[in-house]
């Protein structure tokens, strides 16, 4: 029913005798069935209209707060940031930030939840692009080359819709240099070669930064004291720092930094054994499990702890818990 359907809203565009009609009345014609083409179209296909895009903050916030773990201030800053330049009609530059900590805190997956909020298809959507520095950028040699693919890259994409997404994963293995190359599309400008960059959002995700976080999160505890009492500053000045000054991190001595161009450091908070428990029954719901506290303790002590000593964080963050769980089953 529904080619039909479709079919026989198209057949004015294909069938209509021209010559039988005035030529202002052909032009009326021909452009409705053009303009009701363009609309089944766009139904059907994603386009960058209002149609695919609908960002939802209170979804976003419930994700948030039900599906990632231990990361209060994450949660926090990316919920008001990401809300405050998604409502926000005329920015005044792209939305930059920059996620830091140990693997398997959740950087990836938060990524995930904010196109989840913003695209109709998610991760899925034409308009979210991810790169993965050593799929995309293996070669140093080739880093010229690099810079040109790009920059061609982000200008056609933005070009095509300016509220796109740019993902940049590994940013502790990518090479020194190369994400300078698109430093003036993240600067205060009105437009680039005739294209703004304005409404366009990038997410940098690295590891570098861990041990700075991890060390302040470390003497929070043998102080005592909450891990939910540290605040963004008791990180975000230690963190950027090490991320600047560190040789093995793609924002070594970067412009990006050094020019303020980064809206926020985000620190992801080494994990615990309660929230590997908690992350091991939250992927029994995704599995349709029945949630057995059992098998989630074993689950979690299977993990490695650091430091060796105090065996605090785990290691690996909750990044094994589906393979380890699928061991339980």
């Amino acid at each position: 029913m529904q080619k039909t359907f479709i079919a026989w809203f198209l057949l004015p565009a294909v069938f209509v005798n021209v010559n039988a009609f005035e030529p202002f009345t052909v032009s009326v014609v021909l452009g409705a069935s053009a303009l009701l083409g363009k609309t089944i179209y766009n139904y059907f296909q994603e386009s960058c209209s209002d149609q695919w895009f609908g960002f939802n903050s209170t979804g976003l916030q419930v994700d948030l707060e039900q599906k990632l773990f231990g990361q209060h201030i994450a949660s926090k800053v990316l919920l008001k940031a990401v809300t405050g330049f998604v409502n926000n009609k005329n920015p005044k530059k792209p939305l930059v930030l920059s996620l830091h900590g140990w693997t398997g805190t959740g950087k990836n997956f938060v990524s995930q939840l904010i196109a989840s909020s913003i695209y109709k298809k998610g991760m899925s959507s034409r308009f979210v692009h991810q790169f993965v520095a050593t799929v995309n950028f293996p070669h140093s040699s080739e880093i010229d080359t690099y810079k040109t693919q790009l920059q061609q890259w982000i200008k056609g994409n933005v070009s095509s819709c300016a509220r796109s997404l740019f993902i940049f994963d590994e940013m502790d293995k990518m090479h020194t240099g190369l994400i300078d190359s698109i430093k003036p599309f993240l600067d205060y400008y009105d437009n680039l070669g005739g294209v703004s960059y304005r409404q366009a959002m990038f997410i940098f995700l690295s590891n570098a930064g861990g041990e700075s976080i991890t060390q302040v999160v470390l003497d929070f505890w043998k102080n005592g004291k909450d891990r939910e009492e540290i605040q963004l500053s008791d990180l975000e000045s230690a963190m950027s720092l090490e991320v600047f000054n560190n040789k093995n991190s793609g924002f070594w001595h970067s412009s990006l930094i050094d020019k303020n161009l980064i809206d926020f450091f985000i620190p992801f908070l080494p994990l615990e054994y309660r929230h590997v428990r908690m992350c091991a029954l939250a992927e029994m719901a995704i599995q349709n499990m029945e949630p057995d506290e059992d098998i989630a303790d074993k689950v979690a002590k299977d993990m490695v702890y650091s430091p060796k000593e105090e065996r605090v964080f785990s290691s690996k963050g909750c990044k094994t818990i589906t393979s380890k769980l699928e061991y339980y089953k």
